[in-house]
């Protein structure tokens, strides 16, 4: 399958993962001055203090944080790759691949993402119990940090009152970054790094490598590494950014409708991740079931002659 028109009017891929490393730096920038704006204007500067973590007040600054989110998602996403297309004369359909989905592929990227839970869920608990040598006791500790902050983060974004909040979660939690980090490190990073090594394999696992790092997670990097890995094997099988973005959207929408689902029900969210307890051959059943749609979604490519 090759979805590159023309790789020889295009720029080198070490030129533009420079160029896509300057758009989501000023992305940043620009997303945050756009946000500094708002947020002073809608709810004074208490709301900063929140959102860096300080003062016991995080939920009531939480429609600040929402909307600081939702423009960070697009300016440091979704943007870059867009401004790239653009400056290499290309049609953003061409350059990142955007043909459209089938019925048949969605539902295999669905059992797909279905089948692989509880082995990602897995893969985080394993990840959670990593412990460091003694003598990088002080990283471990600012990793912890790190993820303490980022965990508080996360459940105060999930509390939902009503439906109405629950559209919004699976809009900027879900849908929003589902867009913007396919199209930057699936459409954008990974098929530069496809240019660059030659080799697919490479061009995914690097990506998915980056995607993950981003996160500043530590203890969740293993299980998305794996999701990003299995990102960009769907993406390179299928030749659509949309199933990539739809893979990436049920992960995330999964997440935030457990959330709603076990506050309705009044349960702690804190638990909305974990919910699978299987004995060890679940686990392995899930892993085999994963391998199975990945080579289904494989074949069809194969039989497709892409």
């Amino acid at each position: 399958m090759n979805f590159i028109p023309d790789e020889r009017l295009e720029k080198s891929p070490y030129i533009q993962l420079l160029m896509l490393t300057s758009f989501a730096l000023l992305g940043m920038v620009l997303s945050s001055v756009i946000t500094v704006g708002l947020l002073y204007t809608l709810y004074g500067g208490n709301a900063f203090a929140a959102m860096q973590g300080g003062g016991g007040e995080l939920e009531l600054y939480i429609g600040a944080i929402k909307i600081s989110q939702a423009f960070t998602t697009i300016f440091l996403f979704l943007v870059p790759p867009l401004l790239l297309a653009r400056l290499e004369h290309m049609k953003l359909r061409e350059f990142i691949g955007m043909r459209r989905p089938d019925a048949g592929n969605l539902l295999i990227v669905a059992a797909l993402m279905a089948c692989s839970l509880p082995v990602i869920e897995w893969m985080a608990i394993w990840n959670q119990q990593m412990v460091l040598p003694d003598w990088l006791k002080p990283l471990e500790e600012w990793m912890r940090a790190k993820e303490d902050e980022a965990t508080r983060l996360t459940l105060a974004f999930l509390k939902v009152n009503n439906a109405g909040d629950y559209l919004i979660n699976l809009v900027v939690i879900a849908l929003l970054p589902a867009i913007g980090e396919e199209f930057l490190f699936r459409g954008a990073i990974q098929r530069s790094f496809k240019r660059m090594f030659a080799n697919p394999h490479i061009a995914i696992w690097v990506a998915a490598f980056i995607f993950s790092a981003i996160h500043m997670q530590f203890f969740g990097f293993l299980p998305r590494l794996l999701l990003g890995a299995m990102f960009g094997y769907i993406y390179w099988w299928t030749g659509s950014i949309w199933y990539a973005v739809f893979a990436h959207f049920l992960n995330n929408g999964y997440a935030v409708t457990m959330a709603w689902y076990m506050q309705v029900k009044h349960l702690p969210i804190e638990n909305a991740e974990n919910n699978f307890n299987f004995k060890w051959y679940g686990y392995l059943i899930s892993l085999l079931l994963t391998l199975v749609c990945l080579m289904v979604l494989k074949n069809k490519r194969t039989n497709n002659g892409q």
